[in-house]
């Protein structure tokens, strides 16, 4: 199972640009590779990011995570989400634990 280039690109714009929000990747099963579904773009809302997870299908994502810490300091951590609804065929489970255990 490969990754496609446009993944690491992407990636990269959104930890040293901050020019995304999220990033949803799924698994493309004919070409065999990880690809970009959707790019949240920086004014996206939480509920975008949520909305764009389907109920019956796995992805997984990156999450550009902003908060504030108990000394009233703003901080950002990007977040690794694998997705894996139980509605979802095993086969695609399987599928993602390749690649986070790729990922990890």
């Amino acid at each position: 199972m490969g990754v496609h280039d446009d993944c690491k690109l992407k990636f990269l714009e959104l930890k040293a640009k901050r020019t995304y929000h999220f990033i949803v990747f799924k698994i493309e099963e004919k070409q065999k590779q990880v690809i970009v579904e959707k790019l949240g773009e920086p004014t996206d809302s939480n509920e975008a990011f949520t909305s764009s997870l389907p109920a019956d299908e796995c992805r997984y994502a990156v999450y550009d995570f902003d908060f504030v810490t108990d000394e009233n300091c703003q901080k950002s951590r990007i977040i690794f989400i694998a997705w894996s609804p139980d509605t979802s065929k095993v086969r695609s489970k399987m599928g993602l634990d390749v690649i986070r255990s790729r990922a990890t």
